[in-house]
């Protein structure tokens, strides 16, 4: 197991704001040289902290320019309903991200579109006509003034 101590959190930190740095900057930065600081990077890889490098887009200059989360209620509380209805969110484009979570409603879904008849599409023609769902509630984003997403 990765130990993690704050030399590992500074590294974890610098990776997460730029995953494309040099290992010779990212040594600098975190106060190391540079063979001990690969080393770190490569132990936290292979204990599978680090998973990947993703791209960070700017969605508004890729045509985006309506946010929401949506609060979804399932009919039933059944395994196969449950499994339907995310089979049926890897499928929409729109659906960024999905979770299931505890409390009154099932999932929370992250829905990016190109803007509000976009939107009105999705929750007309797929999310609402997915026969599990049974209650939806969206929280329409008007800024994101943190948002640490990989």
């Amino acid at each position: 197991m990765t130990k993690f101590d704050q030399i590992n959190d500074k590294i974890l930190q610098e990776l997460v704001r730029d995953g494309r740095i040099s290992n010779l900057e990212l040594a600098e930065r975190v106060g190391l040289s540079p063979s001990a600081c690969l080393r770190r990077v490569q132990e936290m890889k292979r204990a599978g902290v680090i998973t990947g490098y993703r791209a960070v887009l700017d969605r508004s200059a890729m045509g985006v320019g309506f946010v929401a989360y949506i609060g979804v209620g399932l009919r039933d509380h059944s395994k196969e309903s449950q499994e339907a209805f995310e089979r049926a969110m890897a499928r929409a484009t729109e659906v960024r991200e999905c979770h299931n979570i505890t409390g009154t409603i099932e999932y929370l879904l992250r829905v990016e579109c190109a803007d509000i008849a976009g939107y009105k599409a999705f929750h007309t023609d797929f999310l609402g006509a997915q026969s599990q769902v049974n209650a939806i509630t969206t929280f329409v984003v008007l800024g994101s003034p943190k948002d640490e997403r990989g």
